[in-house]
């Protein structure tokens, strides 16, 4: 089988010293011996280079294709090392054989001359290198055993520096000293899961560009705060400027003659500090791409990897706009993937707004919004402004690193599935990383992506009709990670649904009617829904899952946030990958198990609460509001809900145990009491006496605490004026502590009126295709077209294009883009639709009309 020659390696770990390392890069090559690994990774020793050979890659078809595939690959001199039957077999239960490659070349060549002669192959887009990791159950800590030789590469690094500037040879090396960067190499590497997590201490630096519109580099900064090796931290700073020398500038700055200087300068500042990771923001499509492209430029070879190599580049097949990164021994991560992987959110994710958010600090430029002018102006006037501005932002995304905990967020991430460290994304890669080798030990192999059951719809969650109303007392019960309790109770596992529905097949065959023999179907499947059965025993889903939410349990009572935090993203995102096209275990009646029980949990959940006499005003994925009068004190609101929360608990372990012969993994909790709660209308309908009035959803704030909490409301979106969202917020307060508003609302617009607000008028708004590609053309886009033109008209180049941001204003004359406004701000507009909207949403529900209130107001200007 696929492990055989892995389990006869492992018999050296019993006799060979055993060492330890954290995973940081990976890769596949064709060499002259055969096919290589390559695995760099860190210790407390420092950093090493694990050599893998003799392994195969490998693919599968169906068996009764085998005769066929191998006259193939013969008539097309394609070299196959060897072939075999193995004990597996596909979802469709048809068996298969394993074709087994010495060489990546060949292996590609083989899948693309088959698929060529609808030959089906299975499991052909898996990589050598993540093959050997996944198939040993290897994540990111990894123990070894090889034979180890120390390597030098300062004085390569030396030697080419001299040589770009011209002082040595080509045939000129010199001798290692005492500031090379060393690694150690391992040759005929053995790998194998470690059973203990690596406490490795990864270095950072956090890196930064500057430089013209037409991409001539300025400066590059590098900072860093890392621990030496007596657990001391120690800042770094350094800024490579390009310029001559100054007096009493800071010591941070090293001059460098041109660009030329300035780039070889960096390879070795780069290599002489030795981080594993590289921070920065938009690094790699910005910073990394751009020091490539100069490099190139000046025929210098961008030397950045550990052992001396430069890096490799991949663009995303669907957009050209991205770039990978891969340096030898080295990670490259990006703040802004970063933070969106770990699910944070912001109106914006510039530098200067997330540093505002998370840090309360700024950039160091007068004018953020033109800083590439101020840039230039710096660099040819004062060089130092630039490089304390350099310097900033490095820092700034260095403080962003430690304060959400990233680097620890990325570790655990690929800890715990495999993904490499630097992975974007990557949900439907760690369910694979994690699932596969446990089906191929269950006798399956994989499906490929279109292989599952087409034709049926999976709904989204379940978001129940709204009841609209200012409330007194309503508490919200939340499920606690309802998708994956659901995955783990009702048994919903890829191979478990094949399984079950095979043992259903095999009742049926008995000649049998299932009615009639319901108990015994009870006993031996569970059911789901659209025809879905699922295998009492043969599952793994739901273990995995259970193991994920006992590290995420022990992690709370660690106080580990970032491991929490990545326990709950990983179990959260393999509902949306068994629903994801995407991804190859994708089966419509998977997804619709799920998603289709979590509307029967929550409808019934509502039924019971109402059953008690309590009433449901909103349900949400895995929420539920009641309301429960205005007379309860907060006490009594608490003991409710604890009551609550303990009823629906019990009742669902007896009602699942008496329907399903399951123990209820499902759990809700009492979240929230709001003592105000405001769930408003639609906006725009009219209602009249005789029809329903109708709710909004996923719109809605209430006071908890003394805090007011908003969901989908103007106060949490981007596209509101920040006048809108101040407004909101205190009438919004006003209301829920029962204060007057007529003069708060009077106030706001005679002042909106007389121009005191108009900082707060700007809309900000993010391009999210290309100019070309809207039909119909929003205010925001007209805005960026106007501001293109005249900047074109200037001899500038136009800066707003798809993934921009354009601020802008409603004028007398129509939208104008904020930078080149004429035009007297239309007031009447900001009335009628940034506060008229916000105050209709909840002045009804109080006796109030907005209109009513400044109808002198609206007279007067």
């Amino acid at each position: 089988m696929l492990h055989e020659k892995f389990n006869d390696k492992m018999t050296n770990f019993m006799t060979t010293e055993i060492n330890r390392g954290f995973l940081l890069t990976r890769q596949v090559q064709d060499t002259a011996r055969g096919l290589e690994i390559t695995l760099w990774l860190k210790n407390n020793s420092g950093p090493l280079k694990l050599q893998i050979n003799n392994e195969l890659a490998v693919f599968f078809i169906e068996h009764h294709h085998l005769a066929t595939a191998q006259r193939i690959l013969i008539d097309q001199r394609i070299s196959l090392e060897k072939s075999q039957q193995l004990p597996l077999k596909t979802f469709t239960q048809l068996k298969v054989a394993a074709l087994y490659f010495s060489s990546m070349r060949s292996f590609y060549r083989a899948r693309d001359a088959l698929k060529s002669q609808q030959i089906k192959c299975y499991e052909d887009d898996i990589r050598a290198d993540d093959r050997f990791l996944m198939e040993r159950h290897i994540t990111a800590d990894i123990a070894y055993v090889g034979q180890s030789i120390d390597r030098f590469i300062g004085n390569q690094i030396n030697s080419a520096k001299s040589h770009l500037l011209g002082d040595i040879s080509d045939n000129q090396i010199a001798e290692p000293d005492k500031t090379s960067q060393s690694y150690q190499l391992v040759t005929q590497a053995q790998c194998k899961r470690s059973e203990k997590q690596n406490e490795i201490s990864l270095t950072m630096l956090s890196i930064d560009i500057e430089c013209s519109m037409e991409g001539e580099l300025y400066s590059i900064g590098l900072y860093a705060f890392n621990r030496n090796s007596l657990g001391i931290k120690e800042e770094f700073k350094r800024v490579l400027m390009i310029g001559e020398p100054e007096l009493n500038c800071a010591a941070y700055i090293q001059w460098q003659v041109d660009e030329r200087h300035l780039l070889v300068q960096f390879i070795d500042e780069v290599n002489l500090f030795d981080a594993d990771i590289f921070i920065g923001w938009n690094v790699i499509n910005f910073d990394f791409t751009l020091l490539q492209k100069r490099c190139d430029l000046y025929g210098i070879k961008f030397a950045i990897g550990r052992d001396g190599s430069k890096p490799y580049w991949r663009t995303n097949a669907n957009n050209s706009d991205q770039h990978f990164i891969e340096i030898a021994g080295r990670v490259v991560l990006d703040g802004i993937d970063l933070l969106k992987t770990a699910t944070y959110n912001f109106t914006s994710f510039s530098l200067d707004n997330v540093a505002h958010s998370l840090l309360g600090l700024g950039k160091k430029v007068v004018d953020v919004d033109n800083r590439v002018q101020e840039i230039t102006d710096n660099f040819n006037h004062n060089k130092p402004a630039l490089a304390a501005y350099n310097l900033e932002d490095c820092r700034l995304v260095w403080l962003i690193f430690e304060k959400t905990q990233l680097l620890a967020f990325a570790q655990l991430r690929s800890q715990l599935t495999g993904l490499a460290i630097d992975r974007v994304g990557g949900s439907v890669a760690a369910f694979t990383n994690l699932y596969l080798p446990k089906l191929h030990r269950s006798g399956y192999i994989a499906p490929n992506m279109g292989d599952g059951v087409s034709g049926l719809i999976s709904p989204g969650g379940y978001v129940m009709d709204s009841i609209p109303g200012l409330y007194d007392n309503v508490l919200v019960l939340d499920f606690k990670s309802l998708y994956p309790s659901i995955i783990r109770t009702f048994k919903i596992d890829p191979m478990g649904l094949i399984e079950g529905l095979q043992e259903m097949n095999a009742q049926k065959s008995t000649n049998e009617k299932v009615s009639q023999r319901k108990e015994d179907n009870r006993a031996l499947v569970i059911s789901g829904f659209d025809g879905a059965y699922f295998s009492r025993k043969a599952h793994f889903l739901p273990d995995i899952i259970e193991s994920l939410w006992f590290e995420r349990d022990k992690a709370k009572q660690q106080k580990n946030a970032a491991l929490s935090q990545a326990i709950k993203i990983i179990m959260n995102s393999f509902y949306g990958v068994l629903g994801s096209t995407g991804c190859r275990f994708f089966d419509p009646r998977l997804s619709g198990s799920i998603t289709k029980r979590s509307h029967e949990i929550l409808k019934k959940t509502s039924m019971w609460i109402e059953n008690l006499g309590h009433q449901v005003i909103y349900g949400d994925t895995d929420s539920i509001f009641v309301s429960i009068g205005a007379d309860k004190s907060k006490q009594q609101a608490n003991d409710l809900g604890i009551e609550l929360q303990n009823f629906i608990n019990e009742k669902w372990q007896l009602t699942l145990k008496q329907d399903f012969k399951i123990s209820c993994q499902l759990e809700i909790e009492y979240e929230t009491h709001f003592t105000k709660f405001l769930m408003p209308r639609i906006r725009g309908l009219n209602h009249t006496k005789d029809q329903k009035v109708i709710g909004t959803k996923k719109r809605y704030a209430g006071l908890s605490n003394g805090e007011i909490i908003f969901k989908g409301l103007e106060t949490v979106r981007s596209d509101w004026t920040a006048l809108s969202k101040d407004f909101q917020q205190e009438l919004y307060r006003l209301v829920f502590n029962d204060e007057p508003i007529e003069a708060y609302i009077k106030k706001v617009v005679n002042e909106l009126k007389q121009g005191h607000h108009d900082e707060k008028l700007v809309y900000q708004k993010k391009i999210r295709r290309k100019l070309s590609d809207y039909v119909n053309t929003p205010p925001h886009i007209k805005a960026a077209l106007i501001a293109n033109t005249k900047l074109e008209a200037q001899g500038k180049k136009q800066k707003y294009q798809h993934r921009s941001t354009i601020r802008y204003v409603i004028t007398l004359d129509g939208v104008q883009p904020l930078e080149f406004r004429t035009s007297k701000l239309d007031y009447d507009f900001y009335v009628e639709k940034q506060l008229k909207p916000i105050a209709d949403d909840i002045l009804p529900f109080i006796g109030k009309d907005f209109e009513s209130i400044t109808g002198d107001q609206m007279g007067l200007f």
